[in-house]
Parts: C-alpha cells; sequence; structure tokens
C-alpha cells in the first residue's frame, strides 16, 4: 500500500527562514484509494536505492525529431555508474506502472492572464491521464505555496480544485472577473521577498509529498521559471527531486505581453533553470506557443510517461556512504538518445 506523509511544516535552516505549504480546504471528492480496490496492486518496483538493486525509469527519442522509441530490449542498452559499466539484473517496458504526479502551477503576477488557460488544459490532462491506481495532487506557488487538493485518483475532485485557482493578485468577487489586489506588485524585482517561491514549491513537493511514495513519480510544473524570494535555490530544489525519486516535467509558459508592458523585453529568463532540473532528474522542458498549445504539451508528457522503460541493477560499489552515483544509460543506436536522470544518492535511509 502506498504511504501517505502527514502535513507538515519544514523549517528551513538557512538564515533561520521558513518555508512551508498553506494547507487549502480540500474539495469533497473521492479517496486516494477506490472502495474494494486490490491495496497489492499498488506496491510497484520503486526508484530508490533497495539494498543493492538500483532501479531507473527513462525514455528513448529519436535525435531527429524527437519522437519516443517504445519496443527496445535489453540487449539494446548497457549502464555505467561513475563510469563502470554494470551488470543488469531488471528490464521492462513501463506502460501502466501506478504513477504518482504532482502538478505545481505559478500563480505570481507575471502568470494571471494565463490562468484561465491552465486550468482548462490542466483538467482535461487530468481525466485522460488518471487512471485507477494512479494519484495525484495539486499545488499553486507564488507568494505562499498552496496544496489546493492532496492525493486523489478522482480527475472530478482534482477539476474542482482547479476551478478555484487564482493568481497572487485575484481575489474571488461577486459578478463578473477577478479584482486586482493593488498591494501585490505586478512587476517582478530583483531581490523582491517573497515573490515566485519556485524552488521552494519543488522542495517541499519531494520532501512532503513525493518522498515516501513509491512507483513511478513525477512532478509538473507550469512556470515562466523566474523564482523570487524561495529559501532554497535550484541546486537544492533538484536535491530534492532527486532524493524523492521523481522526474521533473517543466512547462515553460510566458505571458509575453505582461513583461513586453514593463519595458521587460520578452522576460521568462528562467527557462535555463527549469532545463537544468529537467535534464538532472530525467524529465524534459516543453515550451507554450502558438504553434504548440499547452493542451498539445500535456498530451506530450502523458505519452512519455506511459512509455518508459525500466532498467535495475546490481552497484559494482557497495558502500551506503550518501554520496551522488553519476549513471549514464547507453543505447546501442547511434541515431537515438536515452532521456535520464543523471545519477541517485547511494544510502541506507533511501531504502525500501
Amino acid at each position: 500500500m502506498r504511504r501517505f506523509v502527514p502535513f507538515l511544516v519544514l523549517i528551513a535552516a538557512a538564515a533561520g527562514a521558513s518555508a512551508q505549504f498553506t494547507p487549502a480546504q480540500s474539495p469533497q471528492g473521492e479517496s486516494s484509494q477506490a472502495p474494494g480496490q486490490d491495496q497489492s496492486a499498488s506496491q510497484q518496483p520503486t526508484l530508490r536505492v533497495d539494498v543493492d538493486l538500483v532501479n531507473i525509469l527513462f525514455t528513448v527519442k529519436a535525435k531527429k525529431g524527437g519522437q519516443l522509441i517504445p519496443n527496445l530490449e535489453q540487449n539494446n542498452f548497457k549502464i555505467y555508474e561513475d563510469g563502470k559499466e554494470q551488470k543488469l539484473l531488471h528490464f521492462s517496458r513501463e506502460t501502466d506502472l501506478p504513477l504518482t504526479l504532482g502538478l505545481l502551477i505559478d500563480i505570481s503576477a507575471s502568470q494571471e492572464r494565463l490562468i484561465d488557460i491552465e486550468k482548462e488544459a490542466a483538467s482535461a490532462f487530468f481525466s485522460s491521464v488518471i487512471r485507477k491506481r494512479d494519484e495525484a495532487f495539486l499545488i499553486s506557488f507564488g507568494k505562499d505555496t498552496e496544496l489546493l487538493q492532496d492525493y486523489t485518483n478522482s480527475p472530478r475532485t482534482l477539476s474542482a480544485a482547479l476551478r478555484d485557482l487564482r493568481g497572487d493578485g485575484q481575489t474571488p468577487m461577486i459578478g463578473r472577473g477577478p479584482i486586482p489586489n493593488v498591494n501585490t506588485g505586478p512587476v517582478p524585482q530583483m531581490g523582491t521577498p517573497k515573490g515566485t517561491l519556485l524552488f521552494d514549491a519543488i522542495y517541499l513537493a519531494s520532501n512532503e509529498k513525493l518522498k515516501s511514495e513509491v512507483g513511478r513519480k513525477a512532478m509538473i510544473l507550469i512556470t515562466d521559471g523566474d523564482d523570487q524570494g524561495s529559501t532554497y535555490d535550484r541546486k537544492g530544489a533538484t536535491e530534492a527531486a532527486q532524493r524523492a525519486d521523481s522526474i521533473i516535467y517543466s512547462i515553460y509558459y510566458v505571458d509575453r505581453g505582461f513583461y513586453a508592458q514593463y519595458g521587460m523585453g520578452f522576460g521568462g529568463g528562467g527557462e535555463g533553470d527549469l532545463r537544468r532540473m529537467s535534464d538532472e532528474t530525467g524529465g524534459h522542458v516543453f515550451t507554450v506557443d502558438k504553434k504548440h498549445p499547452l493542451n498539445e504539451v500535456f498530451k506530450e508528457i502523458q505519452d512519455e510517461m506511459r512509455n518508459q522503460y525500466s532498467i535495475g541493477y546490481e552497484s559494482s560499489n557497495p558502500n551506503r556512504d550518501g554520496s551522488f552515483r553519476r549513471i549514464e544509460i547507453k543505447v546501442d543506436n547511434q541515431d537515438y538518445r536515452v532521456q535520464a536522470r543523471s545519477g541517485y544518492y547511494a544510502t541506507q535511509n533511501d531504502a525500501q
């Protein structure tokens, strides 16, 4: 059975600052475990170090065009840890392994005009991707990080939580349209505290929600990538995701008009941070534009998550010293490339 993490407040060590989720009232919906569901069905291999076994989920794509390559076999791959080839003990194509998914949506001022589009596309995504044994949660981040919906396998419940999503500068009103909060500075400024807590949201989602779960785990970020005021930095957020064995899929979505009206060019300068976090966890960055709308991006993410490979091997380094081990998976076709996490932390505490 999957383990559910109590909703805790994490106190950051750096400078005595704190980072936490703000709990929201969850909509009424189905529980995360369907009545009568066989709980043993959700006990699946994990990406964690388990004694001497390391399991890695990955995808393979064509170098030209980026098409997914779904029908390869174990003998098509070799895996290396810190430059040394490892003996493969397990191989499978994981298309139906239960999925634990967190959707993290940027609601800062620069994203407010995109939120209605995000609600509609995300609701359709949940309806198509969430299956009986899957679970998902929803988090918003801006000036604060808020858990809008805890674990559930109900697309209806997730969609209800999405309907309540609004920007930092928006408040509910009777009538038509939101009222902007004039006290919320709409222009992002260097050094402004509590602006867009992107890295904090990733860190807390990893530690509070994903770390103690098993099976396939992923976070999907919808943001322009600009972080302002987080306690944690990109490195800390990435490490937390790696320790939670979670893939990060980043959706780079920029309201160009918002930045242009303040003479800030095209804006959204955080694409580089998104790319690093996604690359190091085995994910990918998807850019939304007129030719590549958000609903198509969600479809591509779904295809990736349903067309993964799993490799398991016994590490030739038996030490569980907490060090980071670099992993490289090689495929025997030079026209293909492997999309996988960059490594794992070899700690006893990660075993399950």
